[in-house]
């Protein structure tokens, strides 16, 4: 089993500053939209408002979003992934039964910026584009997923499975130290035993179960099937989202 630490929404560099925290709550903005492959506005999901504010006024509810990862009512969750950090999923293994813990750079009012978990997929399928079924691709992009619109890379790919966001943003859910900044992360004592691709160099892992996380990048996998105390944390951080 693999657990994928998943970086997405807005940051410094894609939306121009953090996503929000409001009335207590997770609110994850996907980031702009590149090369027409969209059909979802900030203002179609409600964002525009908080897109608007997150920016400092570049974009707004009329500017279309990469709606990625998706969440829908009936309990599913869509991931599209392509390119470089595709690949790396393939050859890290990761598919069915593994999951996806999303986070990003959030900030609550008057607070500072800080990586939080805000949501998981736990995957059940994982669909190639290229050369899938001509209805199976139509059917992802009525919902209006990014890669199933039009293909970002010969390698696209939609995980689907069960998933969720979470109702509040507790403090379970918060990668960095209380003091920060954003990149130093309290991890538990398994993560440096079972290690996290990209985060190799032993000076990354700090006394007291802290990380130095690498600035850039998408997807950080962990293999966690021989750790039972991974798997029940990794429970336990689906519960707290469920909650």
């Amino acid at each position: 089993m693999r657990m994928v630490l998943s970086r997405k929404g807005f940051d410094s560099s894609a939306g121009g500053g953090p996503s929000p925290v409001v009335d207590k709550r997770p609110k994850s903005l996907p980031i702009p939209a590149s090369g027409g492959l969209s059909r979802t506005s900030y203002g179609d999901l409600g964002l525009g408002d908080l897109a608007r504010a997150a920016s400092r006024g570049k974009l707004g509810a009329a500017d279309l979003c990469h709606h990625d990862p998706m969440f829908l009512h009936d309990g599913r969750a869509l991931l599209g992934q392509c390119g470089a950090a595709q690949t790396h999923l393939e050859r890290q293994g990761v598919g069915a039964g593994d999951v996806f813990v999303f986070f990003g750079l959030f900030r609550e009012e008057n607070g500072t910026p800080h990586h939080r978990i805000f949501a998981y997929l736990q995957v059940e399928e994982v669909l190639p584009l290229t050369g899938a079924p001509p209805e199976r691709v139509a059917e992802l992009e009525q919902l209006g997923v990014p890669h199933a619109i039009g293909l970002h890379a010969a390698n696209d790919t939609v995980y689907i499975g069960k998933g969720r966001t979470a109702a509040r943003a507790s403090d379970a859910l918060r990668l960095t130290v209380p003091e920060g900044p954003p990149s130093l992360w309290q991890v538990p004592d398994w993560l440096r035993e079972t290690g996290l691709s990209y985060h190799d160099r032993a000076d990354r892992w700090r006394e007291g179960g802290r990380l130095q996380s690498v600035a850039r990048g998408q997807e950080f996998v962990a293999d966690i099937s021989a750790r039972e105390d991974a798997r029940a944390w990794l429970k336990a951080i689906i519960a707290e989202i469920e909650s």
